[in-house]
């Protein structure tokens, strides 16, 4: 699976595949039982959310890739309740049942981003959730907001 399909949308709009995009996107591939993931990467694409979300696409991708395997009917109800009620994530959030998907983008584990070009070019992939990577994240973001040199 390269694109979560509608159904696996747990929260927000489906987002079609980056080849769709009009404007450029960041995806982060996730898992709840991820420490870095929930303490750091949840609330930094939040962040960047607040910065950016007018301006760029924004997805998190619950992934079973390194993580263990667990049945939709495990997982949804847990994740949907973290993200409506815990989180409160303005952005879309798909499952990734299987790790089909983060296998496909050729993720290192979570959190994951994947960073795409308006019509779907895969710009960046960044592993971690340290502030090396949050760093090389915002630059990227700032750019493409055009406010690449500002403090």
């Amino acid at each position: 699976m390269d694109w979560p399909a509608p159904a696996d949308f747990v929260h927000g709009d489906p987002l079609p595949p980056p080849a769709a995009w009009t404007r450029p996107g960041l995806v982060m591939t996730f898992n709840l039982e991820c420490p870095g993931c929930v303490s750091r990467g949840v609330p930094f694409l939040k962040r960047l959310h607040t910065e950016f979300g007018g301006a760029v696409n924004l997805l998190a991708v619950h992934t079973s890739f390194g993580h263990r395997l667990l049945a939709r009917e495990e997982v949804v109800p847990i994740l949907t309740k973290f993200v409506r009620d815990f989180a409160r994530l303005p952005f879309p959030v798909a499952h990734d049942l299987d790790g089909d998907f983060a296998r496909h983008w050729q993720t290192e584990g979570t959190p994951h981003w994947l960073a795409f070009a308006p019509g779907g070019e895969l710009l960046r992939s960044v592993y971690g959730s340290q502030d090396n990577a949050q760093t090389r994240l915002q630059y990227l973001l700032e750019e493409w907001a055009g406010r690449s040199g500002q403090v």
